[in-house]
């Protein structure tokens, strides 16, 4: 489904699209999905219940393409086309083996495997973390880079090509880059009471 907002631009109305992103579950207090989902946002350092749908909702509409898929029969162009670009795009991102590229196994995915993928996870088991909220915190303040992108999102999808080159970023103070505000307030206080010993001494 899609939504459209209506504003007026320069005299004239203009549509803008915009479509979900997540769907709410349909029975808000199940007590092994609320558990589940608590465990997957302690495990993997999420912020709210919404990045574990927003995940839900992707795999949700990977896995009912396939099943459409599925329907056709093996030699079909669609099927063919279509169940290619799937798989092919889920190797890239990691989520597959390519030893189980058949549509088959797309079925047995899980929320994990996505979650898996996220640069969050990827920067913490890489080592540049303490730990997993450690990680967030260093993305969200421009810490870290993919390639020589500084990329600022918990949530962006590591491709397996892109992974060996997660990075502290150039400009980072946990880099080469200059000191943080707070180490240079203290550098400076520190100078200044060494300045105020000598003249004691004097």
């Amino acid at each position: 489904k899609q939504w459209y907002q209506r504003r007026v631009r320069g005299g004239r109305m203009s549509h803008i699209v915009y479509s979900k992103t997540y769907t709410t579950p349909r029975r808000p207090f199940e007590k092994e999905r609320l558990d589940s989902e608590l465990k997957l946002i302690g495990e993997f350092g999420l912020r709210n219940k919404r990045e574990v749908w927003r995940v839900k909702y992707t795999l949700a509409k990977i896995r009912k393409a396939a099943r459409e898929l599925l329907t056709l029969e093996d030699k079909d162009p669609r099927r063919l086309f279509e169940g290619n670009a799937i798989l092919r795009r889920l190797v890239r991102i990691g989520v597959l083996d390519e030893n189980r590229m058949k549509l088959d196994y797309v079925l047995g995915l899980k929320t994990e495997d996505f979650l898996e993928r996220r640069l969050q996870t990827q920067v913490f088991k890489l080592g540049l973390a303490k730990s997993i909220h450690h990680a967030r915190v260093l993305i969200r303040q421009k810490h870290i880079r993919v390639r020589k992108q500084v990329v600022n999102i918990p949530s962006f999808i590591v491709r397996l090509d892109a992974q060996k080159h997660i990075d502290i970023a150039i400009n980072s103070a946990y880099g080469s880059g200059r000191e943080g505000r707070v180490k240079r307030k203290r550098m400076r206080a520190g100078a200044g009471g060494a300045g105020d010993n000598d003249e004691d001494e004097d």
